[in-house]
């Protein structure tokens, strides 16, 4: 939408008090991230009762008639159909007295999405293959809000992984809904992987949002020989019961998760493994949640994201019986995440001693307004979600955000890492 509006002529702000126009970009995939959206435009509009405002994403393409009836401190909505037609939506509130080109005709252009404004943490930028879902997940809404899969052709996207790499990007994070079922033009997902592999340059590749149900074992063999493409599987597994994970129209179970995860900790001992567990789905009993905690137990993932199940309407779990109450749903949640304190904390202690490359993400002040200090991330840490590095020590004038250091782990404080500085890289 920025790289759209960019060649528009708009221009973006950090400071809400000089815009004209303010987008929240909404999510719709949860009960508390809708109102978490909601609440974005009401406090927004609240501070700033004179500007237009538009709801964009997800909530919008859901609700976009219900929002407006109900939403009226929204000026206008656009959802996830089709990005391009942004210029459009918000030319509609007359904010500029022209929008055309000497020649009369609307000012239109296309940005490389290589060289798009880049709104991710320093050094590190997103590359979506692929958008919407074919999966049928009892519990999920994507499908009805992001549509079936359509995949990005592999040259469009080796496009924009050479232009970012250009322009310094040390870490392409691959991402999409389900990457497992990338198909385009003769590729699959390691097809693509090899193609990217074959871009020559210092640099990381992660995966984000492995599908389990089809995870290709051959991208191990990628790894095992490029040690760019990072040994970090982000794997939603969601549950540890046979009964449940039927109804969730899941198609593994524990044991087979179990096997694919000490496949892969067999074949790459640095593997660092993150999922996702989903507790409180309809018809989840004691025993159901009790062979979730085993499940926790004998997988020992490094991180571990708990939800309670939100109902969705227009999902095949909407209807189910058995609802669990969202008392008992918290509860199990906050348990499994007790737990899982302890297991990140002793997985987190096998890096101690270790030396690795850290890419540099903040400066922050010290306690005592000295001794500034460096926040960043090893490979075992993805953007935002996980813990960070902490680097202590003289970094060198040199170092700035989005660099890389060579640090050796020194210890481990709580969920994060404490580094000190070896040589020092820069991209």
């Amino acid at each position: 939408m920025m790289a759209r509006l960019d060649c528009d002529g708009w221009i973006s702000s950090r400071d809400a008090e000089d815009a004209d126009l303010i987008i929240v970009n909404s999510c719709g995939f949860i009960e508390s991230a809708k109102q978490e959206s909601i609440n974005a435009v009401l406090e927004w509009r609240k501070s700033y009762p004179d500007k237009k405002i538009l709801l964009a994403g997800c909530l919008a393409q859901r609700y976009k008639t219900e929002l407006a009836e109900s939403l009226p401190e929204a000026d206008g909505f656009f959802g996830t159909d089709d990005i391009s037609k942004i210029t459009d939506a918000v030319n509609a509130f007359n904010l500029r007295e022209d929008n055309s080109d000497e020649t009369g005709e609307p000012h239109t252009c296309i940005t490389p999405t290589g060289a798009r404004p880049l709104l991710s943490l320093p050094g590190s930028a997103y590359v979506k293959i692929s958008e919407g879902c074919n999966h049928t997940c009892s519990f999920c809404a994507i499908p009805l809000i992001r549509g079936s899969m359509r995949c990005r052709t592999a040259e469009d996207i080796l496009d924009e992984c050479r232009r970012l790499l250009a322009r310094g990007i040390r870490e392409l994070c691959i991402v999409g809904q389900d990457i497992c079922s990338y198909r385009c033009g003769g590729f699959g997902l390691v097809e693509l992987l090899y193609a990217i592999g074959e871009i020559p340059g210092d640099f990381w590749v992660r995966l984000l949002y492995l599908y389990p149900d089809n995870f290709p074992m051959r991208i191990l063999d990628l790894m095992e020989n490029d040690r760019r493409f990072l040994p970090y599987f982000d794997i939603p597994l969601q549950h540890g019961s046979a009964g449940v994970l039927s109804a969730m129209n899941r198609y593994g179970t524990s044991e087979s998760y179990l096997a694919m995860i000490g496949t892969i900790r067999s074949r790459l001992p640095a593997a660092v493994i993150r999922t996702t567990f989903l507790v409180g789905f309809p018809g989840e009993t004691e025993d159901d949640f009790a062979a979730l905690v085993d499940f926790q137990k004998k997988l020992r993932p490094d991180w571990l994201g708990c939800f309670a199940y939100s109902r969705e309407e227009g999902t095949a779990s909407y209807g189910m019986k058995g609802r669990v109450s969202k008392k008992t749903a918290g509860e199990r949640k906050r348990e499994i995440e007790q737990r899982q304190v302890a297991i990140t904390e002793r997985n987190m202690e096998r890096f101690v001693g270790q030396t690795l490359d850290v890419l540099l993400e903040e400066k922050l002040p010290g306690e005592d307004g000295r001794d500034d200090f460096w926040l960043g991330r090893l490979y075992c840490h993805a953007p935002e979600v996980d813990g960070a590095a902490v680097v202590v020590g003289e970094t060198g004038a040199e170092a700035k955000a989005g660099a890389v250091l060579q640090c050796r782990v020194v210890a481990r404080r709580g969920f994060d890492l404490e580094v000190g500085v070896g040589s020092f890289m820069q991209i």
